[in-house]
């Protein structure tokens, strides 16, 4: 999930589409495609309007939970899924995706002008690589000043008594920043490893939620939502994007942003969308996928989702480049590490931390 909780939700989202009739119901039905996402998805209202103006196809958008609990519901309903395109599977959850025939194979218009690197499944186009960013640690700047202490820069830092009962983090088997974050300590720390650095988390005080809704926007002291809520945790497994979004939210904007990022803690995470096994619009579907990695879609995203385009041409605006955080060398696993190990470590951390 990204970091678009910040702005205002879009809910379930249905965009008419120029020239529609009233037609029977199944000409009605042929006219729609629908997406199916995580709560995060986000458009801007004219951007789907285009599309629905040089497709004609009406757009309606589902959403479907935190990412995990949606990829899981999708699977459990591929074969009456609940729309055409799936949005909002990552290189965390991706094996799981693909091993239970989610997707049918597409390859999108447009994919010569995506980064290589993004495309891991470049071989099937059973996916679409959408969007990528960095799962980190962020920080509340204010607690961290009112304290007088440095705010943590890696994943040590945060097992060290100064900041005890400071982290909350969501659970690995339901949110796709907390898996991305449990990922994140096992490329760092290893198979051997990575157990012994969550006792220390534990022993810490670290505080686990469901999902990235609460986590931030409840729990975390730092975001606007959490400020209303009356959070007190001031360090948050979200993304390195999300001060960007906190900045651009807040009404004067600030000259930099009340939240932070703590750089030595991030795992890259890479979205991807796919037309859905069983879709009742399979050519509505093929059509929506290329416009999601077109150029109007991909510089539309950052400000929306808080999100980086995959399409290298595409330009991100000028407010998201000047509050962006740069993460040099975030962690990162190949997909079938993730795929072989996925299941026995989400096993292992539950036994581990909420037991």
């Amino acid at each position: 999930m990204t970091a678009v909780g910040l702005a205002t939700g879009l809910g379930l989202l249905t965009l008419s589409a120029c020239g529609g009739s009233d037609g029977d119901s199944a000409k009605a039905e042929s006219k729609t495609v629908t997406l199916v996402s995580h709560d995060s998805f986000a458009a801007s209202k004219d951007v789907l309007k285009e599309f629905e103006k040089q497709s004609g196809y009406k757009v309606k958008v589902l959403k479907d939970g935190d990412a995990g609990q949606a990829v899981n519901k999708a699977i459990l309903t591929k074969d009456n899924p609940q729309g055409d395109v799936f949005f909002g599977v990552d290189n965390t959850l991706l094996s799981r995706a693909l091993d239970n025939g989610l997707f049918q194979p597409y390859e999108a218009k447009g994919l010569a002008s995506v980064a290589e690197d993004v495309q891991l499944d470049r071989d099937k186009h059973r996916v679409t690589p959408i969007d990528s960013g960095e799962i980190c640690v962020n920080y509340d700047k204010k607690y961290f000043a009112d304290h007088k202490l440095d705010p943590p820069g890696s994943f040590d830092d945060l097992a060290k008594p100064a900041y005890k009962n400071l982290l909350v983090t969501e659970n690995a088997s339901t949110s796709s920043p907390g898996l991305g974050f449990l990922l994140g300590t096992a490329a760092h720390y290893g198979d051997d490893g990575w157990q012994d650095y969550w006792k220390k988390l534990k022993a810490n005080g670290v505080k686990v939620v469901d999902g990235w809704e609460q986590a931030y926007n409840e729990e975390f002291s730092g975001s606007a939502g959490g400020k209303q809520a009356g959070g007190d945790r001031p360090l948050v497994v979200s993304y390195a994007s999300s001060p960007p979004a906190e900045a651009i939210y807040s009404d004067p904007q600030p000259k930099t942003a009340p939240t932070g990022v703590a750089t030595g803690t991030c795992f890259r995470q890479i979205e991807f969308a796919g037309l859905l096994s069983n879709a009742g619009n399979e050519k509505g579907g093929k059509a929506l996928l290329d416009f999601l990695i077109s150029k109007r879609f991909q510089e539309d995203m950052p400000l929306n989702m808080f999100v980086d385009p995959v399409r290298e041409d595409a330009e991100a605006p000028a407010d998201f480049v000047k509050y962006a955080v740069k993460v040099d060398d975030p962690e990162t696993m190949a997909p079938d590490k993730i795929a072989d190990n996925r299941d026995q470590w989400v096993k292992s951390w539950t036994s581990l931390v909420l037991k």
